[in-house]
């Protein structure tokens, strides 16, 4: 006896009923459309079996909610939001789901005319999640699966003229879910449009377009692929927008149905991802017309590079979901174009649908404003890895029409699209028999593109050799064929950007154009996965995994895009643009006006572009200019002699120069102007000069036991003689230090720390440190005093720390100065493989909130994320100094900073460095961003909060992926510290940072 019996949704074999077979989406701009977007009634129920009798009947549904469709029913207030990664939400027994499967059921009716029914009527679903079956006026039409990509459903039998229903009933869970394990929120629902397609009886079915390039002579020719029902004559143009470039006849009749023509073009405009160029196949059949874009190009592997048009390419990519951070999976054209455009506006490339065929509009949008786009089939069951079983079902043979339904449907709906150079038969799944049986598919369906599938880890079924969140010495290894086989590499996922990361990304960029073998890679994501939430407080925020209750969870593992959920960029996409840029500005040695751009375009020149210049100092500029004519070939270096005058420079400042590459007119992404890339260089014009302390300035000493003050003429500084540190320095009677430098390691942890936050909060301790005062000393010299106070700083049931020795000078001018030496010691075997930082943090009266500083920015950088920011003097108030990460971490970090000010409109501190410094200004405290989960919980500090570090660690991308570099590893070691303090006035911050003193 039969113990369980498969249901419908629980059946691996069935890939739908009644659906048509798939086909390209042409018929957009060629046929009649009724939208059923729109309010739905809608039902939701626990089970499917629980569903009322009659349900799908014309009339019923009375007392029903509404919902909206395109919708999600769990950002609907249906069901309960939940995030994985991994896990499956339910017990791996493939291909069974939980009998409580959450149901929705939605209803509508929709009109039709007697003009209507005189032709065929076709209902389409461009995406279901899970699975679904439709009924149209009582009468079952189908029941389709596989989530993103379309149904249709000839239902012309089923409906009549005036009023008709239909009801569609929706699964959560179905066999296809344990094939929809990506890392992503589990939404149900119609989620993408809906809509009712007036098809000729006689009509073109499918149009599939090929067209190649003979890059050799740049002649282009297209193979044309009709399907066509009913017999008749038709005609088929090929149109470079008004001018007719090939024309020709056809018929069909009932034995032949499939039609094949082919057209030579001459020469065609080429199209790449720098060279979108579109033409336009026209096909009438029997009064029915069709249109479909194209684009000439050839893809093929030559010498161990997949080529385009004959050229190896560098893929500078991203990771794309569909994501609203208000409607989840549901996404518009505008939106997606605005994701291109953006893209685009970054140097990017190349995008990878992940891990699903994306909302159809997208690839349009690619086409016109050039991406190169690998096409992932909506295929991945990484929780199978999880228990330890993970080739279950993918080298099980009873599963094989599943996978090779997934992947043929993909092709059949996206064939038309030029920027799809490389079809992806899934993500994370293992290797088995059922994907090398979708590698034949696919091949036999179009062999003009390439196939790629990273969990067929020798290559054996896909062309190319893929990887993910390799780590630098193996990609090098790669490179040099010491790993893997010898097809072309790409990382189909690195510099997992989560929280304040990636880092690396300029050592991978390097390493992707030192070896010919490696084709480049694509960020782990494009956007952070948060849901905008206002409290009954009024505290706007995003949620991520947890937030909603659900349990299992993988957190916050799904904020880690290169755009927050609103679509502000993070400072890691302006450093991804600016390291990917396709123009390298390299200064000549030993030159001063003259630099080199290497030109890392592979198809175009740089005539398009023209460079911008001018000579900077402080917040100004001295001389600026425009070189309008560049002219470097793909791989070529031209060299430019900057005409700047001469000039004699001002004492201590420092000048230089800045080169923008800019387009020289406007382009379809981006306005006249726009900035490709961007390079600075420190001129060695250059004048030092100092001075002495004023004299004649008497201090005054107190000294109770436990504070020691020293007195000027408008000054007070304070030290506590017990804790060993600078107490406060106060000015004309107000305060602006409130508490002096004091060792610190700590950093609040960031994303990419998670695999040794544990480590460093937990066993090491590193946030609960301890400085023991070992001496205090005062040496008084008439108009300067010296203190000089030696600690211990340890962390707790640590051995390892260091021995400190301060030495403050208290000048009779008002200013003081520190110089710190910290020399590292080692009692005993343990301690940390490296330290988030080594330097001081201070406190400033909390009213000093105008900030300026002298170093890199204007964003914020860290020693392996620095390629965009630029040197010079920024202002921002302190706020403006943090950045709003979804999930509060370390942030606002600036690096090579010789001075900094802290200003009330009146008056400032000014801090000026010995020695370039990292500095973080902050009005919170690293404690507070480590205990909050939401950016609403940072708790204000009583002071601004101020780091001053000799070294701060980079920040790599280990959340998935690379450990932080050696070289940006902040290990134990000895440090120095150097920097004076003085008050002067609002907006003197500039000319009185020049003020060099000797000692």
């Amino acid at each position: 006896m039969e113990r369980r019996k498969k249901k419908r949704w629980e059946d691996e074999r069935m890939t739908g009923i009644g659906r048509r077979r798939a086909r390209t989406s042409f018929y957009r701009d060629s046929a009649r459309h009724v939208s059923l977007n729109g309010d739905w009634k809608f039902l939701y129920l626990e089970a499917p079996e629980l569903s009322p009798a009659g349900f799908f009947e014309p009339g019923s549904g009375e007392g029903w909610d509404t919902i909206d469709v395109p919708s999600v029913w769990q950002m609907r207030g249906y069901d309960h939001m939940h995030y994985t990664d991994v896990l499956y939400l339910f017990p791996v027994n493939p291909p069974y789901v939980p009998s409580k499967n959450p149901t929705g059921i939605y209803k509508r009716s929709f009109f039709l005319d007697d003009a209507w029914l005189q032709e065929d009527t076709i209902l389409k679903f461009h995406g279901v999640d899970s699975a679904c079956d439709i009924w149209v006026n009582g009468v079952h039409a189908g029941y389709s699966k596989v989530s993103r990509l379309p149904a249709e459903f000839d239902i012309t039998s089923l409906v009549k003229q005036g009023e008709n229903d239909v009801t569609v009933r929706v699964y959560k869970w179905s066999d296809g879910t344990y094939l929809e394990d990506q890392d992503m929120w589990w939404f149900s629902g119609i989620y993408r449009d809906v809509e009712l397609i007036n098809e000729p009886k006689a009509a073109v079915l499918d149009c599939r377009v090929t067209a190649g390039l003979d890059a050799a002579c740049g002649c282009g020719h297209a193979v044309i692929d009709l399907e066509v029902k009913g017999d008749g004559k038709g005609t088929w143009s090929l149109l470079d927008g008004e001018r007719l470039m090939a024309e020709g006849e056809f018929a069909s009749c009932k034995d032949q149905r499939e039609i094949r023509i082919t057209a030579e073009a001459g020469t065609v405009q080429p199209w790449t991802a720098e060279t979108p160029y579109l033409y336009q196949v026209k096909i009438t059949f029997e009064g029915h017309e069709i249109t479909v874009r194209t684009g000439f190009r050839t893809i093929e592997i030559r010498d161990g590079n997949f080529t385009v048009n004959g050229t190896a390419i560098l893929l500078n990519g991203v990771n794309h979901h569909d994501y609203s951070p208000t409607e989840g999976r549901v996404v518009t054209y505008d939106q997606m174009k605005a994701d291109v455009v953006l893209m685009k506006q970054h140097n990017i490339n190349a995008l990878r649908c992940s891990h699903y065929p994306a909302a159809d509009c997208l690839y349009d949008l690619c086409d016109e404003y050039g991406l190169y786009v690998i096409d992932e089939a909506d295929l991945e069951c990484h929780g199978f890895e999880w228990v330890e079983n993970y080739t279950w079902i993918s080298d099980d043979p009873a599963w094989e029409t599943a996978y090779v339904d997934r992947a043929v449907r993909m092709v059949k709906r996206d064939f038309n699209h030029p920027s799809i150079i490389m079809w992806s038969l899934g993500n994370e799944s293992a290797f088995g028999c059922n994907f090398v049986k979708s590698a034949e598919a696919v091949r036999s369906l179009d062999p003009s593109r390439l196939i790629h599938y990273e969990g067929d880890f020798e290559a054996e079924a896909a062309d190319i050799y893929s990887t993910m969140y390799t780590w630098l010495e193996k990609l090098e290894e790669i490179g040099r064929g010491e790993k893997g086989n010898h097809k072309p590499h790409v990382m189909c996922e690195y510099g997992h950007s989560m929280g304040n990361g990636a880092g690396c990304l300029k050592a991978y960029q390097d390493v992707f154009r030192k070896y010919k073998r490696l084709q480049g890679g694509f960020i782990w994501e494009w956007y952070d996965h948060g849901f905008f939430t206002k409290d009954e407080e009024g505290h706007e925020y995003y949620r991520y995994g947890g937030s909603y209750g659900d349990f299992p969870n993988n957190g916050n593992f799904c904020i880690d895009g290169l755009l927050m959920p609103d679509r502000t960029p993070s400072p890691a996409l302006a450093e991804y643009r600016q390291v990917i840029a396709p123009v390298e500005i390299l200064k000549k040695t030993g030159s001063g006006r003259e630099i080199a751009l290497k030109n890392w375009y592979d198809f175009k020149d740089l005539s398009h572009l023209c460079v911008k210049w001018w000579i900077s100092c402080d917040e100004t500029v001295q001389e600026e200019g425009m070189i309008e004519e560049l002219k470097a070939g793909p791989g070529e270096v031209c060299c430019l002699e900057i005409p700047y005058q001469p000039f004699i420079p001002e004492r201590n400042t420092d000048y230089y120069l800045n080169i923008s590459v800019c387009l020289k007119e406007c382009a379809a992404y981006a306005p006249k102007g726009h900035e490709i890339s961007r390079g600075q260089f420190l001129l060695k014009e250059h004048l030092e000069t100092a001075v002495l302390h004023e004299t004649g300035r008497r201090l005054a000493a107190e000294d109770d036991g436990i504070f020691y003050t020293v007195k000027g003429e408008s000054s007070e500084v304070v030290f506590h003689k017990i804790y060993g540190r600078l107490e406060r320095f106060t000015v004309d009677g107000k305060t602006y230090v409130t508490a002096g430098p004091e060792v610190t390691v700590y950093r609040a942890t960031i994303d990419n720390d998670m695999y040794k936050k544990d480590d460093w909060l937990n066993k090491y301790f590193i946030q609960l440190p301890d400085e023991q005062t070992e001496y205090f000393r005062t040496e008084e010299r008439g108009d300067r005093i010296d203190v000089m106070i030696g600690t211990y700083f340890g962390c707790l049931n640590q051995s390892w720390g260091f021995l400190c020795d301060y030495h403050y000078t208290v000048y009779g001018d008002g200013s003081v100065t520190c110089r710190l030496e910290g020399k590292q010691i080692q009692r005993g075997k343990a301690e940390p493989g490296f330290l988030p930082r080594i330097g001081i943090q201070m406190k400033a009266a909390k009213e000093l909130q105008n900030a300026a500083w002298y170093g890199l920015g204007f964003q914020e950088n860290y020693a392996d994320s620095r390629e965009a920011a630029w040197m010079g003097v920024y202002r921002s108030d302190v706020d403006g100094m943090s950045v709003n990460y979804v999930s509060p971490q370390e942030n606002g970090h600036r690096e090579e900073v010789l001075w900094y000010s802290l200003g009330d409109g009146e008056h400032s501190l000014l801090v000026t460095a010995e020695r370039p410094l990292g500095l973080n200004i902050h009005n919170y405290t690293e404690e507070s961003l480590e205990e909050a989960k939401y950016p609403w919980q940072i708790k204000k500090a009583d002071d601004v909060i101020i780091h001053m570090d000799y070294l701060h660690s980079g920040l790599g991308s280990n959340s998935c992926g690379q450990e932080q570099e050696e070289a940006y590893k902040v290990r134990r070691q000895d440090f120095a510290l150097s920097f004076t303090m003085r008050v002067i006035g609002a907006g003197e911050d500039v000319a009185q940072a020049k003020i060099k003193y000797l000692d």
